[in-house]
């Protein structure tokens, strides 16, 4: 759990300090536009993700500041991890304890994940939207796989330019082989983590389909379904459009089937999407804490805010059971008096006012 936070130069915050008082559930309220959902935004930088919106680095630095920014966490352990920016960096900076980190070692420490209005429509949206969802929940659980994932990445790109610059069959080759050990790894991290998910799960149960996914749930071994990939990348090198067209962990999707309604859940009501969606959140929580010890992170974007009174009394109590901390956002402080073991923190003009305890 986060102990102290401090901001510098981020969004409208020019600096900024929550102290948590060893409390699970942190709730900041404020009018619109006040840098509530800035305050989730930093955070959301200390799991080594790009952060909950996906924003440019220059975008985030606050406009009358520095050009760069900090944000700076002690844990519980009296960790100090921080992520920094600065002008001319062409990223993001990690911090550990006084050391220059990679941003993948954050992960180690923080297991994060978030809920915002956006992702209220995560059963109806993309295959890309879901897929990026439930990797950065694999991600908390794996803390490999976020890095697994950009190396995907980088090499799917390298092979799109090597097509498109003629390279020679060498260079694919070579490119070939580390894309099919690289994507075999990202499809098993899926899988096993859907399997240990769907444990804590009784309403709904978690799905993962793809091209190596498929083979592998079938019960092809990771070696064989590795020599599969490959077979079909050697034969797969034709570019349509100037285009690369391939499939693969890249084009893969997650579905969620609820259970009560025997409904996959982008067929159900959106008061419906939410609780799955909720319940998905909670059955994490309580997976990253039984099986790997540590206490995650939840932000959630006025997300509890469209619950009544007893859901949310419920939702925050069950985290807490789940040993999560909780980073909240509301605009009505009285619609969160009812949050157990909850520190309130104001939010006006960019400014961190004050800090309330609840009793």
């Amino acid at each position: 759990m986060i102990s102290v936070l401090s901001l510098t130069d981020f969004r409208n915050h020019h600096a900024g300090r929550i102290t948590t008082h060893g409390r699970r559930n942190i709730i900041i309220t404020g009018p619109n536009g006040a840098g509530k959902t800035a305050i989730l935004e930093a955070l959301s930088m200390l799991s080594g993700d790009r952060g909950m919106r996906g924003a440019s680095m220059t975008d985030i630095a606050r406009f009358s500041g520095s050009g760069g920014f900090s944000v700076f966490a002690t844990l519980d352990d009296d960790t100090d991890v921080s992520v920094s920016f600065k002008p001319g960096d062409t990223n993001r900076r990690a911090n550990i304890d006084g050391d220059n980190a990679p941003l993948t070692d954050l992960g180690r420490h923080l297991r994060i994940v978030w809920i915002t209005p956006r992702e209220d429509r995560i059963f109806i949206d993309s295959a890309s939207e879901r897929r990026a969802f439930f990797d950065r929940l694999v991600g908390a659980f794996d803390t490999t796989h976020i890095g697994r994932n950009a190396r995907l990445s980088k090499l799917l790109s390298e092979r799109a330019f090597a097509l498109k610059s003629g390279a020679d069959v060498h260079w694919l080759n070579a490119l070939d082989e580390q894309i099919a050990g690289c994507a075999v790894s990202v499809a098993t991290a899926r899988i096993l983590y859907a399997g240990e998910l769907n444990y804590f799960l009784s309403r709904c149960a978690v799905s993962v389909s793809g091209k190596i996914e498929q083979m592998l749930i079938g019960g092809m071994s990771a070696g064989d379904a590795e020599r599969a990939y490959l077979e079909y990348l050697r034969g797969a090198r034709e570019l349509v459009g100037d285009k690369m067209v391939l499939d693969g962990p890249h084009r893969s999707d997650f579905g969620v089937f609820n259970n009560e309604l025997n409904l996959p859940a982008h067929l159900t009501s959106t008061g419906q999407q939410k609780t799955i969606l909720l319940d998905l959140i909670l059955a994490h929580a309580k997976l990253i804490n039984i099986k790997t010890g540590a206490r995650p992170l939840i932000l959630l974007d006025e997300a509890a805010a469209h619950l009544d009174a007893g859901a949310r009394a419920k939702l925050f109590s069950e985290l807490s059971a789940s040993h999560a901390q909780v980073w909240a956002t509301g605009i009505d402080i009285d619609v969160f008096r009812d949050v157990p073991d909850a520190v309130f923190v104001t939010c006006t003009n960019g400014e961190i006012n004050n800090i309330l305890l609840a009793g």
